[in-house]
């Protein structure tokens, strides 16, 4: 798995009290497309896409790359939680050559307000921490998503700074695993 440690991709499932985390399967392509055509997902990730444009670019196995799990709740997709790499050319690190881990996620709308984006990026982020220990990872939100920047506070990540990009003020946050930064 380029780039997030030495485990194989996937990974075995990850389960909590009510979710599963995988990999991608065919049968999540619509949930997929209703993730990226919907408005209100997409308000602070630079808007949704057409419904019909995404039925003809969507790969038939959508979201199957490393550090991309889907979240589901009763063997039905509800959202997705990724873990990637922060581009370097990008503003917004805590190191200066970047590349740091950067955690993100999506939920379709019914999900909301229900503690699963909490309870989905909390595995998620404790997977990482035992794939890549000792290494931070960075949330990064618009500052209006109020929503994303109270679920930040309570992922435990610290604001770090505030800057411009895609138009719009962002929230950069960061946290280091149990043991402290490395």
């Amino acid at each position: 798995m380029t780039g997030l440690g030495a485990a194989a991709w996937p990974p075995e499932p990850i389960r909590t009290e009510r979710l599963v985390l995988r990999a991608s399967q065919a049968g999540d392509r619509a949930a997929f497309v209703e993730l990226f055509a919907s408005p209100e997902v997409r308000a602070y990730l630079g808007g949704s896409r057409p419904r019909d444009e995404l039925e003809r670019a969507m790969p038939p196995v959508p979201g199957r790359r490393p550090g991309v799990f889907v979240v589901e709740l009763d063997a039905a997709m509800i959202g997705t939680v990724t873990i990637e790499r922060r581009d370097a050319e990008r503003p917004g690190h805590i190191r200066p050559e970047g590349g740091e881990a950067e955690i993100g996620y999506m939920l379709l709308p019914q999900a909301w307000g229900q503690g699963y984006a909490a309870e989905a990026c909390s595995a998620v982020l404790e997977w990482f921490f035992g794939v890549c220990p000792g290494e931070p990872v960075l949330l990064c939100t618009q500052s209006a998503n109020e929503r994303s920047v109270r679920l930040a506070g309570k992922l435990a990540f610290t604001e770090v700074r505030r800057f411009e990009e895609w138009g719009a003020e962002q929230w950069l946050g960061v946290r280091f695993p149990a043991e402290g930064p490395c």
